[in-house]
């Protein structure tokens, strides 16, 4: 059994793009042209003061430090010119010494201003580029591969300003087979998200550890009861995650337990399906609960697919209020890869719902043909 291979991280933090040096010098110089003109028909200062003189402001919101200097100075040199020239035509000079003032005091705002700017950016895109590392650490990119299965999918959390949410998701290939998880930490906030990382430590160190679903289960629900010991000594609520645990080797069926979890689809050829499996409790609650973990099986040939989500996709309401119809949609979209097909599902999720309301996250797990 071969170790989870997972692809690079693609992502790219962008940050706002100065324009070139030849676009900025004809803006510019297009712009005084046009001020000038408009200024000698009108006889108006108006022009220069509402057009001209705040040229340095813009800039210093999109260009570089060197182009705000380039943009301010040209902007008092034609103040400059046009109050030199003005007042040889007897025109008051106080007035047009105030202009020039103004003007030098803005350009140079606008040269601080730009460059608080870009320093802030330079910060946000190290804390982006960290959390994008931790993220990585945290939830491994899709797709991941292992001797058994292709993984991919989508994940979304709702605040689209934050890389983790309170789904999660994991692929570990042990010495019993690959095993998949995925799931829905109850609630959200920072709260949630640490009842995530407890959830996907514990998964990849008992997948490795424990033999059977059954006890990895355990070791799973044992970690989100430490997690919410810790929260309540801290003020923090109590958590609990529902999950589905899948299970794939040589076999020609997949092991699932599922906590209180969104049920996964079959789908074989054209045809789709949904397991029955028995719902035990969500991981955090397995003392309120007699009944024991129960495996469930199903088949699971080459070339088949497991579609798992977790309820942002099943629960997402259009604007009438009705529930995202994934069965009725599913079918439609057959023709698609497994590789396509979550991207294909959350646009569509996308299209459907008025708004979003819950994380997203869509994984489909396709059985590798056995040679």
């Amino acid at each position: 059994m071969t170790a989870a291979r997972r692809k690079p991280p693609t992502e790219d933090f962008e940050t706002i793009q100065a324009p070139g040096n030849l676009e900025l010098v004809l803006g510019v110089v297009s712009v005084s042209i046009a001020v000038e003109a408009l200024g000698a028909l009108t006889g108006s200062e108006v022009w220069l003061l509402g057009l001209l003189v705040f040229l340095p402001a813009a800039a210093s919101a999109l260009c570089t430090v060197r182009q705000t200097w380039f943009v301010a100075g040209w902007t008092t040199f034609v103040v400059a010119s046009v109050a030199v020239t003005r007042a040889r035509h007897g025109e008051h000079w106080l007035d047009r010494s105030l202009l020039v003032l103004f003007t030098l005091c803005l350009g140079g705002a606008s040269i601080l201003a730009c460059r608080r700017r870009l320093r802030r950016e330079r910060e946000m895109l190290g804390l982006r580029s960290a959390a994008a590392a931790m993220q990585r650490h945290i939830l491994h990119p899709l797709p991941m591969v292992t001797d058994d299965v292709l993984v991919n999918g989508v994940y979304e959390p709702v605040q689209e300003d934050r890389l983790v949410g309170g789904d999660i998701y994991d692929v570990v290939a042990s010495p019993w087979g690959t095993r998949v998880l995925i799931g829905d930490v109850q609630g959200k906030g920072l709260a949630a998200v640490g009842a995530a990382f407890a959830v996907i430590g514990a998964f990849r160190e008992a997948a490795h550890r424990e033999p059977t679903l059954t006890a990895l289960v355990d070791a799973l629900d044992a970690a989100v009861v430490r997690h919410n010991s810790y929260a309540e000594q801290t003020g923090d609520d109590e958590r609990f995650v529902t999950a589905l645990i899948v299970g794939v080797d040589l076999g020609a069926e997949a092991q699932l337990v599922n906590c209180g979890h969104v049920p996964p689809r079959l789908v074989t050829g054209e045809t789709v399906t949904t397991p029955a499996l028995d719902s035990g409790v969500p991981l955090g609650l397995g003392e309120l609960s007699l009944a024991p973990t129960t495996v469930n099986w199903c088949s699971f040939p080459p070339g088949s697919t497991l579609l798992l989500t977790t309820d942002g996709l099943v629960e997402a309401r259009a604007a009438d209020g009705s529930f995202y119809p994934l069965d009725e949609r599913l079918p439609h979209y057959l023709d698609r890869s497994p590789t396509e097909l979550p991207r294909v599902l959350y646009g569509d999720v996308r299209a459907f719902a008025d708004r979003r309301r819950d994380d997203i996250a869509i994984l489909t797990v396709r059985r590798s043909p056995r040679l």
